[in-house]
């Protein structure tokens, strides 16, 4: 999604800050088109396979042989086992290993490493209860499995890029930031303060009314888990109504958008009022509806993003344009009415700037 250049100018500045870059691999370490094992040879890190040992002996030593083998330009020196059954185990492990490769670690099962999850991923930090007190549990729970030492160090290096041009200086953007708005890149939000926008974070379920500001972001979340609260707030849903009636600019994405539908209906069937400033109604599906990458082609731009929901939309309104699928789901529709931009992709902004600072800018590459 970032492409290949940020990948490692990214990896290489936080290895300026940091004592610790953990890069986390999605799925098997082969799997996909790039693959996590493509990342770490792009950016000349060593992979650090955990492979889960449950029921499993010397067998073990044999599919960390064959992920060390796999491709030979994937440096891999040392596997974690996970979900061991007792210290003899980890022993067992340790001892099947090949010539060339060792243990980094035998991790138990734990109630300390369980992290509850939900349709789109992990339940988030700021939801869960003593999520310090677990995390110290953890940490002990790998301390006594051998994970009290780091693998060894390595360096990367790479160029950084020339700064954004400041597109929105002056420029002041609400941004709705709760439980039921939380999907927020980063580097999303630290390219719209260097591009000159200044950040006012707002929430859409506590808040009575909007922050002083030009444009509105309302980025993916929840908006399920909290519809009734959302309709509940009248005085914010006439606040963000009375904004587009305005003419000011609103980017909707996945999340945002299904808030600005007339109707959402939640995981329970119930509706529950929404904006209302696209016609429809959002239903829960109850699997996945769309997972993949893709990109929206424009004149100004080509915004590369992702989409990744569980809901399905019923509108009869026509988009203006289409994502185009680079991997995944069928392609994702644009909608537009009036200052109002909405999608179901979750866009990168650092890959179109141009087009992110004019559609907060209220400037549409869609007639």
């Amino acid at each position: 999604m970032t492409g290949e250049a940020e990948c490692r100018w990214r990896l290489a500045q936080a290895a300026r800050e940091a004592d610790v870059v953990l890069v986390e691999g999605s799925m098997g370490l082969f799997d996909g088109e790039p693959s996590s094992a493509d990342l770490a040879i792009l950016v000349g890190l060593p992979a650090l396979p955990i492979i889960d040992a449950a029921g499993m002996a010397q067998t073990f030593g044999a599919v960390a042989q064959g992920l060390a083998n796999y491709h030979p330009g994937l440096a891999i020196h040392e596997v974690i086992a996970n979900r061991v059954g007792s210290p003899g185990h980890g022993r067992l492990l340790a001892d099947s290993m090949p010539e060339g490769l060792s243990l980094l670690g035998a991790i138990p099962r734990s109630d300390a490493l369980r992290i509850p999850d939900r349709h789109l991923g992990l339940v988030q930090a700021g939801e869960l209860q003593g999520l310090d007190q677990q995390l110290d549990a953890a940490a002990e729970v790998l301390k006594e499995a051998g994970l009290d030492r780091l693998p060894a160090p390595v360096t990367l290096e790479a160029e950084l890029p020339a700064s954004p041009p400041r597109l929105l200086e002056g420029r002041r953007i609400g941004v709705a930031r709760d439980a039921a708005f939380a999907f927020l890149y980063p580097a999303n939000l630290d390219l719209l303060t260097a591009m000159g926008a200044e950040l006012a974070f707002f929430s859409p379920l506590a808040d009575v009314e909007l922050p002083a500001c030009d444009a509105l972001w309302l980025p993916g979340g929840y908006p399920e888990l909290h519809a009734a609260r959302l309709s509940a707030n009248a005085s914010m849903r006439a606040a963000i109504r009375a904004h587009h009636a305005a003419g000011k600019p609103i980017l909707a994405e996945c999340g945002g958008l299904m808030a600005c539908m007339e109707w959402l209906n939640d995981p329970d069937g119930q509706a529950h009022a929404m904006l209302g400033l696209l016609p429809g109604t959002v239903r829960m599906t109850g699997r996945l509806a769309a997972l993949g990458l893709q990109s929206l082609v424009t004149p100004l731009g080509e915004l590369r993003g992702h989409t990744y929901h569980h809901s399905r939309l019923e509108t009869d309104r026509e988009p203006v344009a289409r994502a185009h699928r680079l991997a995944g789901s069928p392609a994702e529709p644009v909608y537009r009415d009036g200052s109002l931009i909405a999608s179901y992709l979750h866009g990168y902004f650092p890959s179109a700037p141009e087009l992110v600072a004019a559609l907060f800018h209220g400037q549409s590459p869609w007639p």
